[in-house]
């Protein structure tokens, strides 16, 4: 059985830069039309001359005869200068502003504390119809780690969108029931990305049976409730729900250790996987909305007009246990069930 979609998109990516990200984009690029490139380097995009920088950086890396457009964010501080959002709009440089809360996540220090600090910059957002996407936890230690984006919530996203309602937001890889409700519920312009790895791990997948770091990413994977809840609104048809895989590859070397990074690879076999859910679901009717058609009716785009060819085998798909960079090997996502699809070709 083959299907075939029109080309998807990813709206939340981790592609790096220098050795990393040569080794990176080519997935990226092979099953993908566009992406909202995460801006969260070491030093961070934060003004419009760095995102015209880094993209430069990512063409240059580019695989020949590629379709993929990088789509650029810039990092919000308290220090962004709204007429260089301005500016960056006009130019038609950025297509959205993240807002990390300070240490939420990797390379995340430069982030947001005070909220009052940057609401000059977000209504400029507001004006232009920017989206802000954010990473939904908040990072008090007092707080527990499996209740930090309901809090969020409550703390930052509902107080942001009754002062300034106009504005445009994604809640970036949601990870709970309450976060789905919030959204299915919500009167103003709020969607939501949801990761693979979200939809096929709960938190056992890291913490039964011993620790495994290939599964610990931020939001960390809560329980199976939610995750329920996650992939039932990605089967929805609900326009609100697009993917965002939130691929974030981070070596072996660094995943392995005491302290080890957040993150999961997936841009490897992220369609296969989906498909293989989707189809589990009896909802592959619902899969080019869920990749392809509600991402870009959010972000005011059109469709891509290319396609992409996925076929059911007869036996389960090896996609290798890792892939090869030259700061050492990436461990590619295992989703814990066999995945009978793979992309068979792309328009």
């Amino acid at each position: 059985m083959q299907i075939s979609l029109t080309r998807p998109d990813d709206w939340h990516l981790h592609l790096r830069d220098g050795a990393m990200l040569e080794a990176v984009l080519p997935y990226a690029a092979r099953d993908f039309g566009r992406a909202i490139v995460m801006p969260n380097l070491v030093p961070p995009v934060v003004t419009v001359a760095d995102a015209m920088a880094y993209r430069e950086r990512i063409q240059a890396a580019m695989p020949e005869g590629a379709d993929f457009t990088p789509l650029m964010v810039l990092y919000l501080t308290e220090q962004t200068d709204p007429q260089d959002v301005k500016a960056g709009i006009e130019q038609g440089v950025i297509s959205a502003v993240k807002l990390y809360p300070a240490g939420a996540t990797t390379n995340s220090s430069s982030g947001v504390r005070n909220m009052a600090n940057v609401m000059p910059v977000l209504e400029v957002m507001a004006e232009h119809g920017l989206p802000l996407c954010v990473h939904g936890e908040v990072t008090d230690s007092d707080i527990d780690i499996f209740d930090r984006e309901a809090v969020f919530i409550d703390r930052v996203l509902d107080p942001l969108g009754r002062s300034l309602p106009e504005l445009r937001v994604v809640f970036e890889h949601i990870t709970t029931k309450q976060a789905v409700q919030y959204v299915q519920e919500a009167s103003r312009a709020l969607a939501a990305t949801i990761t693979t790895h979200h939809l096929f791990i709960n938190r056992n997948a890291y913490l039964a049976g011993g620790i495994k770091p290939h599964y610990y990413c931020l939001p960390v994977a809560k329980r199976e409730i939610h995750r329920r809840a996650l992939v039932d609104a990605a089967i929805s048809g609900d326009p609100r729900f697009f993917l965002g895989t939130d691929s974030a590859p981070h070596t072996d070397a660094n995943k392995l250790q005491s302290c080890g990074c957040a993150g999961i690879f997936t841009s490897a076999n992220t369609m296969a996987c989906l498909a293989q859910l989707f189809e589990q679901e009896e909802a592959l009717d619902k899969l080019e909305g869920f990749t392809s058609l509600h991402g870009p009716a959010f972000y005011k785009l059109p469709p891509n007009q290319s396609q992409i060819t996925l076929q059911r085998h007869e036996a389960p798909v090896s996609f290798g246990s890792h892939i090869d960079t030259e700061e050492g090997p990436v461990t590619i996502f295992d989703p814990l069930t066999p995945i009978y699809w793979d992309v068979v070709r792309s328009d």
